[in-house]
């Protein structure tokens, strides 16, 4: 299990990520948007379990590291805070402007849903953030490192369905929004590259 701390420090960070305006959720308010709520759901949802593929991913890998040696764990380990600070100060960059309105295929909610799913699961940036993320929140020297982060993964994948399920529900709501303040979008790219950013620095300069 986690610690209070690990629980609401890593599903706070996870939240202002997810909520940062990015493919899958600016594709979850199109479908909302465009084909109505139950489809706009339908494809968070998809998006948000293919987030399980990555979970078992990095399971795997980060055990194994830790398993053959604690230097390369370490070094995975920085590594991704240069990744993370990387893709921070892309967001910090950001001008906003997102918009949420888009061309659909029309499709199924049982279609879409196995779209977001797949779309997800193979996408290898999805799997490069997950290894580089998700080890920053773990705790080495406590020796269960596979749990800690199968139910770092599974908190991700949870609030991640949450919240793209209330986009697809609100998505007609939610994209007006965005798209009449495209400044919105701009500061909650900001706020997502701040987390990324401290981060990765905390994993570097941490002994």
């Amino acid at each position: 299990m986690l610690t209070p701390e690990q629980f609401f420090g890593f599903l706070t960070a996870a939240i202002l990520i997810t909520l940062s305006p990015g493919p899958d959720n600016m594709m979850v308010l199109g479908v909302g948007i465009a084909k109505g709520r139950a489809r706009g759901i339908a494809f968070g949802l998809g998006c948000a379990l293919g987030c399980l593929n990555h979970t078992l991913l990095a399971v795997i890998g980060v055990s194994a590291l830790i398993a053959a040696s604690p230097t390369a764990f370490t070094a995975l380990k920085i590594a991704g805070g240069l990744y993370l600070i990387w893709m921070g100060i892309g967001a910090l960059r950001s001008r906003g402007g997102a918009q949420a309105a888009g061309v659909v295929p029309d499709e199924s909610a049982r279609q879409l849903f196995f779209k977001g799913l797949l779309a997800n699961a193979i996408n290898p940036k999805v799997v490069l953030f997950f290894l580089s993320f998700l080890p920053q929140f773990v705790v080495a020297s406590r020796g269960d490192a596979n749990w800690q982060i199968a139910w770092l993964g599974l908190i991700f994948t949870v609030q991640a369905a949450v919240l793209f399920g209330l986009l697809g529900y609100f998505s007609g709501a939610i994209g007006q929004w965005l798209n009449r303040t495209p400044r919105a979008g701009m500061w909650l790219d900001r706020t997502a590259g701040a987390i990324f950013v401290g981060l990765g620095l905390r994993l570097i300069v941490a002994r």
